[in-house]
């Protein structure tokens, strides 16, 4: 059976309610990667982890689903580039909420919101605390680079993890779609760039900034370090560590609110 959403019946949908089946919403951007990538990087990448996530959650035995990708989502601090739609923290927070409530409606009870871009961390964990006692839902919200940081840095051999337009992606557009990547400009990813936040004052402090006001090829990292087997390899385990934590029982058993403490 398809795993994707769109291209099942609603009498297979509702078969799949009752099986108390996984569904995974990527969320993600469509946005400036950079003088070498196509603004759908985000919402491809996302979109492509949450398939092979699900390919491995259903060869574990659970019945999963994927929606299709939210292809926009919070990106003002990529708008100084072009090419970038972005929402407003309201919108985003609405648009999430309908998805939600419909997938709900129809009989489903395990929600995964699975980020696929930065600008979007903030506002999906505070969603995710709107929605659950609001809903009466224990929803799971994760950024797949974190969920899956550990099986990332052990691949990439520039970078301590994923940024933007970078290393990884990079070799991740390689792998699943290299006619997009132009690879006679990523030298033109080299430009001026300024300290991060943390660089200058150290952790826990906050404020927002532009990614041009950070780098001036809007570029965060290395792509020269990309290779399309890289990618591949980068594919595999962020999948292989999701599904490895969406079919951990204890995940969905969890007690989330003083009701559901037993004893």
């Amino acid at each position: 059976m398809h795993t994707e959403w769109r291209k099942l019946r609603a009498d297979e949908l509702r078969e799949q309610a009752r099986r108390d089946a996984i569904v995974i919403l990527a969320v993600a951007s469509l946005e400036q990667h950079g003088p070498h990538l196509p603004v759908e990087v985000d919402s491809m990448l996302g979109e492509t982890v949450a398939a092979r996530t699900a390919e491995k959650v259903l060869a574990k035995g659970r019945p999963v689903v994927v929606l299709p990708v939210l292809w926009t989502g919070l990106s003002e601090h990529h708008m100084s580039f072009g090419g970038t739609i972005t929402l407003d923290n309201a919108a985003f927070a609405a648009l999430i909420e309908g998805v939600v409530r419909s997938v709900l409606r129809h009989g489903f009870r395990r929600i995964v919101l699975l980020n696929a871009h930065g600008g979007n961390e903030n506002a999906l964990r505070t969603i995710t605390d709107d929605l659950t006692p609001k809903l009466g839902v224990p929803i799971v919200q994760l950024t797949y680079w974190f969920a899956a940081a550990v099986a990332i840095a052990k691949i990439l051999e520039t970078q301590g993890g994923l940024q933007h337009a970078c290393e990884a992606e990079t070799a991740m557009m390689m792998a699943v779609r290299p006619d997009l990547v132009a690879v006679d400009r990523i030298p033109l990813a080299k430009a001026n760039t300024t300290p991060d936040l943390s660089d200058v004052v150290g952790g826990g402090v906050y404020i927002w900034r532009s990614i041009g006001s950070r780098s001036g090829s809007g570029v965060i990292g290395n792509p020269e370090a990309a290779t399309a087997e890289k990618g591949e390899r980068l594919f595999d385990a962020i999948s292989s560590a999701l599904a490895d934590k969406l079919c951990n029982p204890e995940l969905w058993e969890l007690p989330w609110t003083s009701e559901t403490v037993q004893g």
